[in-house]
């Protein structure tokens, strides 16, 4: 389609940031222990998880509240593994996480067939009671989102009784609706009112990983956890496994013996979904490659005006990221672009996936492109085989990625092109970040051209990825053109769209080519 056409370029979605260290970069966003050495992530179905205990895992997200900017933490259990495989949005936002915790055995004993072994099970519903003890210890305010009313009441009750100093700002179980048409003003305004440091959100998954999403930049707080069913423990409606079952990783056995009608056809399907995908990665990246050691070193960085250009090695995996753990770091710091050559690579395990997803995170969030110059046919196999493909992007050639690298900064300037006869073009990454921006500026040309325009069409053929709250701006443009006398109209979405569309439900009422 022409640019001359109406356009709104939206910026990239900012995502979470990173501390400028060699072992934090390895070890995951946020700053390690002093005395830590550098641990390279480990990535699970595409999904990389930071390789920390329990006690440090608390001591990261002390590190979070003190420092005062707004960060989110997923505790990650196969069925969520499994739900990300299906459902983009939720890739994108464990892919996204400050702290991805491994809340699942499997999980651990999966990372060790890989070669890169998780330290241990960090289960949310452990996680949580120790973050309360924390919060009673350093005076955190804390706020208790979700779950039944009468869960979320007993919950409070008895941790007040359990830790009388536990300063509970506020509580709060909104009405069960659909994402989409809860009322996030009111339950914003009740967070705003009260700012808490730790904030548990207790919707289930995917709702309550998606709902933070949508918020957490806006509402400020230090640390958004979505703890699923731990306010049912807290409020002692529900019990936990004996010790021994948790500590054997049989817990599953006994939640789903509490509720077989919701949680037996789940089990069975995910562990039948995950047991296939994990043998598959395990054959594609660790016991195939067993016959495959020795590979030359990675190129030394080039650097250019506004760019930096490497050429990995042979061996994109565990040891050969340790050995160039300063040159990744530097590749994720500064203010230049990063053109990575992968032409060369014949090997990649889990963890060049899961050090390449933490890359591209910590240039997205500093507004800079990471772009894969000619991968080949092993890293486009892993990244097929983990469902990463839309996650980066590839050039042939080190012309086209600067042409890319130009179109990224063309969607960063948010302008509109003039063009009153041609569609509305929305292009880029519709997300939490400029949801509002992109708002503002459709319902500008809405109202400038209703007088005269009747029928309007947004193409969404250059959107590249959407999240619910870019979904809830389609909504309110498709609900607002009516009160203008105008009808508005999307089309051209991609999969990815159409998938978040799809998982939304709303894709048969926003799209008029919906199938």
């Amino acid at each position: 389609m022409s640019f001359r056409c109406r356009m709104i370029a939206v910026q990239h979605a900012n995502v979470p940031s990173a501390f400028g260290s060699t072992q934090a970069f390895l070890a995951g966003p946020e700053k390690t222990l002093a005395a830590s050495a550098p641990t390279p992530p480990v990535a699970l179905l595409g999904v990389p998880f930071d390789k920390v205990t329990m006690s440090q895992a608390v001591q990261r997200i002390e590190q979070m509240v003190a420092s005062r900017q707004p960060h989110y933490v997923v505790t990650a259990n196969v069925d969520f593994l499994v739900q990300a495989r299906r459902d983009v949005e939720l890739r994108r936002i464990l892919l996204d996480a400050h702290l991805a915790l491994c809340d699942g055995t499997p999980l651990v004993w999966a990372s060790r067939l890989l070669g890169n072994p998780l330290p241990e099970r960090v289960a949310g519903s452990d996680l949580v009671p120790l973050l309360i003890e924390l919060g009673a210890e350093k005076n955190y305010r804390v706020f208790l989102l979700g779950g039944s009313p009468e869960s979320n009441a007993q919950a409070v009750t008895r941790l007040k009784a359990r830790h009388p100093t536990l300063n509970i700002v506020g509580n709060y179980s909104p009405p069960f609706k659909p994402l989409l048409e809860m009322d996030h003003e009111e339950i914003q305004r009740r967070i705003q009112a009260t700012g808490p440091d730790l904030l548990f959100v207790s919707f289930g998954c995917p709702k309550q990983e998606k709902w933070i999403a949508m918020h957490y930049r806006s509402l400020g707080v230090p640390v958004t956890i979505g703890v699923g069913a731990t306010i049912d423990f807290l409020a002692g409606r529900m019990k936990r496994a004996p010790g021994w079952m948790q500590r054997t990783g049989t817990e599953w056995i006994f939640r789903m013996l509490q509720e077989p009608r919701r949680l037996f056809k789940r089990y069975v399907a995910d562990l039948w979904h995950f047991s296939g995908a994990m043998l598959a990665q395990c054959w594609e990246m660790e016991w195939r490659s067993r016959t495959r050691r020795g590979a030359t070193p990675s190129s030394p960085v080039v650097v250019g005006p506004t760019w930096q250009r490497i050429q990995a090695s042979e061996r994109l995996d565990a040891e050969s990221i340790r050995h160039d753990a300063r040159m990744w770091e530097r590749l994720s710091t500064g203010d230049r672009h990063c053109l990575l050559e992968l032409g060369k690579v014949r090997f990649i395990d889990s963890t060049g996936v899961a050090v390449l997803v933490r890359l591209q995170k910590r240039m997205r969030s500093t507004g800079r492109a990471l772009i894969l110059l000619a991968p080949g046919v092993a890293v486009r196999r892993a990244l097929a085989r983990m469902r990463l493909e839309d996650f980066f992007e590839v050039a042939a050639d080190a012309i086209e990625a600067r042409e890319l690298i130009a179109a990224r900064e063309r969607e960063r300037s948010a302008q509109v092109v003039n063009g009153a006869r041609r569609p509305l073009v929305w292009r880029g990454e519709i997300t939490a970040a400029n949801a509002e921006e992109v708002w503002r500026q459709t319902r500008e040309e809405i109202n400038s051209m209703s007088s005269w325009r009747k029928q309007w069409t947004v193409d969404l053929s250059h959107v590249r990825f959407i999240d619910s709250s870019g979904i809830g701006v389609m909504v309110r443009a498709k609900k607002y053109a009516p009160r203008r006398g105008a009808c508005v109209r999307f089309a051209g979405a991609s999969p990815v769209v159409r998938n978040v569309l799809r998982l939304s439900k709303l894709e048969s009422f926003l799209l008029d080519d919906a199938s």
